[in-house]
């Protein structure tokens, strides 16, 4: 192995004996491993530095379609409107506020505005990510928490608004969340453990000297988190496995009182709370999955204490066809999240009207209940977007249900929605089952065969719904189509098709992706030769499995963080978050689960095959998926495949796992990618 950067060959990682040779790139702070990781990076820039011309043509393109410098929408709160703003140059949007107008528009008087925070003063030019960022109730605090390496381990602040003094809290490995008391004094936060878990929650009076313990939760399956209910009249614990919940309360109103569970954990039994009002009558809100797998809502009426489960009444009955996915409460209205044909569906109930569902113009789109506004207010905020149309923000007034778009993210330049087409396909998998697939193409090459980019995911029960991206313009019109496999293990069709792609079933998501590339080869919208592949994280784990099964089949792939050495790190309790994923993949230890895992993890299965071109990408601070898991993937690759296809590791060792965090290093990186396709395509 190189023990520099020099790149004129690619790197080879010597092989360790035993069951797992390259288990040496997991010593993180070895110079033996930081130099393999340097050398990897000037092999891949190396290869690349022909393109350097267009992937900076590319960045420009891109960035030359934003608006650089752009206002969000206000949202109004209490006597002032809250908003954020971008400037041209700047990686990070600044916060503010202004006074609320007197009429309750939404029209920022911005020479009173109030600068809150400035992330690009913070970040320094380095890493950062905003974790929590909180005002109290009285609108005098901003509690705030900061990552400056990726690590996803936040460090507490809190700042006077009235004069700007920041105080640093002096607690260590915070998970990051910052949760007010209605005192505007009482904050609760979160604590990790060895493994990255939020396992404590703590409460801490700013005019006190310690925080003191409120919870602990020791099953390592579980993690916690506080929040502030619809209605801010309570507060709210939540502990979560992915199969199992339980959830505490306490009157927000009486912070140093103790928590009060709602419904103590059986395993399997996942609900949710929040608290608002039915009727006019202040009400507990509870989705439950107790009476079925696509959960059902239940009431139980506030009489001053924690409801317990016997006191629960059902509102919404369990459908077999409908996943309710999630509840909005407001002051005179209850917003229904469903899935429905793997597709988001938004039922309103208003109070004392009848109810609707909201109507909208796309085959295949994304929606959520973007933003409640406040607990009072008599409307919503919805985002919505399809593959051809930018995301809009639609204020929906919940009585009526009439829409008006507040705003439409800009697309500068030339663009205009109808020179591409969204389609919604759909393949039959091995077993039969039919998969959505969500495609989009421009307008004068639908029906043809074009180099195509399939993105997957499939799992934790995650929903990949169609999005818009500004980047992907620069896909669409140099000819290559975007599609989205639906692959079992993700939520788009319900409980069931999440249940259908894990544990012991997990074959059916690497099955349904292949069953998706080979249908859009069947129906002439593309050739193996001109079909790229991606997926990132547990994306990462779909695309490696798939490029051992079925390495024919595609022409590139791009994993970003990929989730590859599956095997090792669920064997390995003392990893982050590995006993949580428990639940998701099974515990190794059991042998009929090490077979099953060992049967499709991608690092175990690489072969003396040909593989396709191959872009991998890591983050050396990355707490979920480590760094290692892309390292040694690629070194056995390298030495095991059999063809001289591209095969490049790039690991940023500066970043975790959402990658570089300033919008415009997040640009540079699509560039990167974009262009490594091009290449592999023979599109260059």
């Amino acid at each position: 192995m190189p023990s520099s950067t020099h790149a004129a060959a690619a790197p080879i990682a010597r092989q360790d004996s035993g069951q797992d040779p390259y288990a040496w790139l997991q010593e993180r702070d070895n110079s033996e491993v930081l130099d393999y990781l340097k050398a990897e990076n000037a092999w891949q820039e190396a290869q690349l530095e022909e393109q350097s011309a267009l992937r900076e043509s590319l960045f420009q393109e891109i960035k030359g379609r934003i608006l650089e410098t752009d206002l969000s929408l206000p949202s109004p709160w209490g006597p002032y409107l809250y908003y954020t703003r971008t400037t041209a140059g700047d990686e990070y949007a600044r916060h503010y506020r202004c006074p609320r107008p007197a009429d309750d528009s939404q029209q920022i008087d911005e020479s009173a505005e109030e600068l809150l925070l400035d992330p690009n003063v913070l970040a320094n030019g380095g890493f950062f990510s905003l974790g929590a960022f909180s005002i109290s109730p009285d609108h005098k605090r901003l509690a705030y928490s900061l990552d400056t390496n990726g690590e996803e381990i936040y460090t507490l602040y809190v700042k006077e608004l009235s004069s700007g003094k920041v105080s640093e809290l002096a607690f260590e490995d915070c998970d990051g969340s910052m949760t007010w008391a209605n005192d505007s004094l009482t904050l609760f936060f979160g604590e990790l453990d060895d493994t990255h878990r939020p396992h404590k929650l703590y409460r801490y009076r700013l005019d006190g000297t310690a925080a003191e313990e409120v919870f602990h939760e020791p099953d390592g399956r579980f993690f916690l988190h506080c929040y502030r209910s619809s209605s801010e009249r309570q507060l709210l614990l939540s502990l979560g496995s992915k199969t199992t919940s339980e959830v505490w309360a306490l009157d927000a109103e009486q912070p140093q009182q103790a928590f009060a569970c709602l419904a103590p954990r059986v395993e399997g039994h996942e609900y949710d709370v929040d608290h608002g009002k039915l009727d006019d009558q202040w009400t507990w809100f509870i989705r439950s999955n107790r009476d079925g797998i696509n959960f059902a809502l239940f009431q139980a009426a506030d009489n001053g204490s924690v409801p317990t489960e016997d006191q629960w009444h059902n509102l919404i009955a369990h459908d077999d066809a409908v996943m309710l996915d999630g509840v909005t409460l407001n002051a005179r209205a209850m917003t229904l999240s469903l899935r429905i044909g793997g597709l988001p569906v938004i039922d309103v109930h208003p109070q004392g009207l009848p109810t609707y569902r909201v109507e909208l113009p796309d085959a295949a789109y994304s929606l959520y209940v973007q933003n409640s506004l406040e607990f009072d207010s008599d409307k919503i905020r919805l985002r919505y977007e399809a593959l051809n149309r930018p995301a809009q923000v639609r204020q929906l007034e919940l009585a009526s249900g009439a829409q008006q778009v507040l705003k439409e993210t800009p697309v500068l330049g030339v663009f205009n929605a109808d020179d591409y087409v969204s389609q919604r396909l759909w393949a039959t998998s091995a077993d039969g089952t039919q998969v959505p697939i969500s495609l989009v193409v421009k307008r004068d090459q639908v029906g043809q065969p074009t180099p195509l980019y399939l993105y997957g995911y499939g799992a934790y029960g995650s929903s990949l719904d169609p999005w818009f991206s500004h980047a992907r313009l620069s896909l669409l019109d140099r000819g290559v189509a975007f599609a989205i496999a639906h692959v079992r293990g993700g939520g788009e069709l319900g409980e069931a098709w999440y249940r259908a792609g894990k544990q012991e079933h997990k074959q059916n998501t690497f099955s349904d992706f292949i069953a998706c590339a080979e249908h859009l080869i069947a129906e002439g919208l593309t050739t193996s030769k001109q079909l790229a592949i991606s997926g990132g994280s547990a994306g990462g784990l779909l695309i490696g499995a798939v490029l051992n099964q079925r390495p024919e089949l595609f022409q590139a792939a791009i994993t970003e963080v990929p989730f590859v050495d599956v095997l090792n790190t669920m064997l390995d309790p003392d990893l982050p978050l590995t006993v949580t994923e428990y639940d998701e993949w099974g515990n190794p230890q059991e042998p009929e689960v090490y077979e099953r895992i060992k049967a499709y993890a991608p690092y175990e299965n690489v072969s003396a095959q040909a593989y396709p071109a191959m872009l991998v990408i890591a983050g050396y601070n990355d707490s979920r998926v480590q760094y290692w898991e892309a390292a040694k993937w690629v070194a056995k690759l390298r030495a095991t495949k059999t063809d001289d296809n591209l095969l490049l590791l790039k690991t940023e060792l500066g970043a975790g796992h959402g990658g570089m965090s300033g919008r415009y290093q997040g640009l540079r990186d699509v560039a990167l990618e974009y262009a490594f396709v091009f290449k592999a395509l023979g599109l260059v």
